[in-house]
């Protein structure tokens, strides 16, 4: 039974390391040929099982490990974006994958994004714990294994590994996953293996290695068994001089030669072109910077990451799965199990909702789901750039939910008449290339301008007040009426209405004064001077009574409903005592 090499995907936060740690693996320097050291495209390098054994041969000699799997196919990504892309029927791509975490930073926000895309393909995984060197007093072993490393350790340094598994396994625990130190678990089944690395060094890549080839051939042994239907996935569409438009493929299964007919998701819907070439970078080379020329093939089989060279590539959707069309298969039923395939990112739209525009299949997914998930409805969600169309959507949103009259654009460029245009509608576009961030963008905007919105709405509202008729301090009984006051709760403003305790009207105040100074409002615990054209003392108003501010019922209904948080245990009260006056004359009072 002839098994295939496990596709296993790198993810992690930004500047873990997962590059780098393909490098150290690979001999190659591909990271440090890339703009400021971090992934920009996703890419593929096979790892043969020669290559495993000669980086493993300390171990290998020990454990006496019977590996059955021809190597390995790693997948590198920015961040998540290609794990997300690499969608296939019934989950992903990927057989495995490898969690890149900074040891010395722990979990962070593209980690939690990689652990969730993770859950949701129900994709098996490990732990590997980068930057063991960067520990206070650690000594280096270039490309030892851990057993090895530590033994050439202070104490003081492996104690801190340990306190550093210790933490990031608690983290983990958060995410429901039960974790450990790969050399103590007895279950694999049931524990997460965190294997310690340095990227630097090459420290612990020995373990990393074979404990990856370990999982995939005791759990994956019937998933690697390769068949001869073609199954595989576009992860780029790249302009090649030359060639035009060519596509790069992870070949999960079955074959693929030279003048075969493959059938593809292009953005017109499925169609079916023939293959017109084979690119093959070489074992243990990058696909997206290979230090020597792609070589041509006619044929390749799973796994591998392969360069494809056919007609009519250039409208191919990234995502897209590619299916083989052999001469007694029926096209039209190719074409439709495509559109069966791709029928599974159908997303749910409503009519009031945000506009999502993404590069690829599985990045609109990754982002409508990471949106949906904070309850942020979706009008339309396509791949491609932000067109006029779009903006004319979120308009017609804007009209009647300026927060949900929004564009959100992932990976996507927008034309600067685009831009002008939404600018004219009022329609915000948001954009960026790290999901997390973007949608933070957007909701942290949302709820800026629903705080500034509501604060406004609040400070228009009158607010309760309670206030008492001092005795021995009537300065004048009418036109106007002059008298002293306390405020034993809220707030009392010029141009208020008072009401007494039977809920009558016995007035408005016309101003306030503080120490001879006219001030607009007096609080809670102050003592004022107020003047009323209305009343007169001794008949309207008596010292020593009470009245409320006359709050308008459509206010006292805002209060209850929305505000009463923000108003203090004092004025709570008031508004209680308010309810319970006017409930005396209008039982349905503020309902």
């Amino acid at each position: 039974m002839l098994l295939r090499e496990p596709i296993v995907v790198v993810l992690g936060h930004v500047d873990h390391g997962k590059t780098s740690l393909l490098d150290r693996m690979r001999g190659t320097v591909v990271a440090a040929r890339e703009a400021g050291g971090i992934t920009q495209q996703i890419g593929a390098s096979l790892f043969p099982l020669e290559a495993v054994i000669s980086t493993c041969k300390a171990l290998l000699g020990e454990v006496r490990a019977d590996l059955k799997v021809p190597g390995i196919l790693f997948v590198d990504t920015p961040g998540h974006a290609a794990f997300s892309n690499m969608r296939k029927r019934g989950g992903s791509v990927a057989d495995l994958a490898i969690l890149v975490v900074d040891l010395t930073k722990g979990i962070q926000d593209q980690t939690v994004e990689s652990i969730r895309l993770l859950k949701a393909r129900r994709t098996p995984f490990l732990v590997a714990a980068n930057k063991i060197d960067l520990l206070p007093g650690w000594r280096p072993v270039a490309n030892a294994p851990l057993r090895v490393t530590l033994s050439q350790q202070h104490p003081s340094a492996v104690d801190q590994l340990e306190a550093k598994l210790y933490v990031l396994a608690g983290e983990l625990s958060q995410y429901g996953f039960r974790a450990d130190l790969y050399s103590k678990i007895t279950s694999f089944a049931t524990t997460l293996a965190i294997v310690p690395v340095s990227a630097k060094t090459g420290e612990g890549i020995p373990d990393l290695l074979l404990v990856t080839l370990g999982l995939a051939q005791t759990f994956l042994r019937d998933k690697l068994t390769r068949t001869e239907n073609l199954e595989g996935v576009v992860f780029e569409v790249e302009e090649e001089v030359g060639l035009g438009p060519t596509i790069n493929v992870i070949i999960s299964d079955g074959s693929l030669s030279t003048g075969d007919r493959i059938a593809l998701l292009g953005r017109n819907g499925p169609f079916v072109s023939k293959v017109r070439a084979l690119l093959l970078p070489k074992p243990l080379d990058e696909m997206r910077d290979p230090r020597d020329k792609f070589r041509h093939v006619t044929r390749v089989s799973a796994s591998t990451g392969i360069k494809v060279v056919a007609e009519g590539l250039e409208d191919t959707v990234p995502g897209s799965p590619i299916y083989l069309v052999s001469r007694t298969a029926d096209e039209r039923e190719v074409l439709r199990q495509i559109e069966r395939d791709v029928s599974e990112f159908k997303i749910s739209t409503q009519k009031m909702g945000v506009v999502v525009k993404a590069s690829t299949l599985g990045s609109l997914e990754s982002i409508v789901a990471f949106l949906s998930d904070r309850g942020v409805p979706i009008r339309i969600a396509e791949i491609g750039e932000v067109t006029k169309r779009d903006v004319v959507e979120a308009h017609i949103v804007r009209e009647k939910d300026e927060f949900l009259g929004a564009i959100i654009a992932f990976e996507v460029g927008v034309d600067d008449e685009v831009e002008r245009d939404a600018l004219s509608k009022g329609v915000r576009i948001f954009k960026g290339d790290v999901m997390f961030r973007l949608v933070e963008d957007y909701l942290g905007w949302v709820e800026e301008e629903r705080g500034e919105r509501s604060r406004l709405e609040f400070e228009r509202l009158t607010k309760p007040g309670k206030l008492q008729v001092l005795e021995g301090l009537v300065f004048r009984r009418s036109n106007p009426a002059i008298f002293g006051v306390e405020v034993l709760a809220g707030e009392v403003r010029s141009k208020c209405t008072l009401i007494n305790v039977n809920g009558k009207v016995v007035g408005t105040v016309s101003q306030i004064q503080d120490r001879g100074q006219s001030i607009n409002v007096a609080s809670t615990g102050m003592r004022v001077a107020i003047s009323m054209r209305e009343p007169t003392i001794g008949r309207h108003i008596r010292e020593g009574e009470t009245l409320y501010v006359n709050v308008p019922e459509s206010d006292a209904r805002a209060l209850l409903k929305s505000f009463l948080d923000r108003l203090d245990p004092p004025s709570q009260e008031a508004l209680k005592e308010l309810l319970e006056v006017q409930r005396k004359v209008n039982p349905m009072w503020a309902m």
